[in-house]
């Protein structure tokens, strides 16, 4: 019986480890400014988040009038990836465009 106890012991032990929680999420948002220009920010959604053209033009309207706008949901690390990226592109473009991560 005590041999049967610790099987199962054993067992919800192996369970509890292989229980995961699923990774945070992260939004990737773009800022408004007054100086970049809107089809470099629908170059850097469809060249860096892969978005189609018409949903880059959304997004470039949302952040213009809105003051940002959501490009994609990541975890932690691609989401980073990202952020920098597009501030690395927009320093070689000259713009002064922000990039912002936050937790969802």
């Amino acid at each position: 019986m005590s041999q049967n106890h610790t099987r199962r012991d054993a067992e919800t032990a192996l369970l509890d480890r292989m229980k995961t929680t699923p990774p945070k999420r992260y939004g990737v948002y773009l800022l408004n400014d007054d100086y970049t220009t809107m089809n470099f920010v629908v170059e850097v959604l469809t060249g860096i988040f892969m978005l189609p053209k018409e949903r880059a033009v959304a997004v470039m309207l949302l952040v213009h009038h809105e003051g940002r706008g959501l490009c994609g949901i990541y975890t932690r690390d691609i989401a980073d990836t990202k952020q920098q990226q597009v501030l690395q592109r927009a320093r070689l473009e000259g713009y002064p465009l922000q990039c912002i991560v936050e937790e969802i």
